[in-house]
């Protein structure tokens, strides 16, 4: 039986460590916050954008520990101890990485919204190319096509229909 003093409703809090942007963070949160939430509202890192917040957008797509992740999605506690990548932590010495680079050159955005969360996912998109996983459509070996881009992007949506520019700059970059 539960103390009567204790509401059944009252939040539980843990400490959880983090590995964000090459900087270890450890902070107290309550056992039901998002990473996604957690990233914007405790540590100020505001490029991962909370669009559906139901994971059906990729707005909020993040690297954890090297794979991408819907942040909406993923429980910061079940990721005590995991090393996560946003958008603000892909430039690399300070400038930016090939693949930005390539979404610049390209004009691979239009309002920018979903921009932080397609380059979070072609960034692992194109590490698990490298790596040599298969997706939906590959057949003889996987290869960087439009065809492969444009399956393996599928959960980043842009509502301004940036995709012929976004599938150009992807395949810029993974060359």
């Amino acid at each position: 039986m539960r103390p009567s003093d204790e509401r059944a409703d009252a939040p539980v809090t843990t400490e959880v460590t983090l590995r964000v942007n090459g900087e270890e963070r450890s902070l107290v949160v309550d056992t039901r916050t998002s990473l996604l939430d957690l990233l914007r509202e405790r540590l100020g890192l505001t490029g991962s954008k909370k669009g559906c917040d139901h994971g059906q957008c990729g707005a909020c797509t993040v690297l954890i520990d090297g794979r991408r992740a819907n942040a909406c999605l993923a429980l910061a506690v079940a990721h005590d101890g995991a090393d996560v990548v946003t958008v603000e932590g892909l430039a690399e010495d300070g400038e930016l990485s090939a693949l930005q680079r390539a979404f610049v050159e390209h004009d691979a955005f239009q309002c920018g919204y979903c921009t932080p969360g397609q380059l979070c996912s072609a960034t692992g998109m194109l590490r698990e190319l490298a790596d040599g996983w298969p997706s939906a459509v590959t057949r003889d070996g996987v290869r960087l096509t439009a065809e492969e881009v444009r399956e393996r992007m599928s959960g980043n949506i842009c509502r301004c229909g940036a995709y012929a520019n976004l599938v150009a700059a992807i395949l810029e970059a993974g060359r």
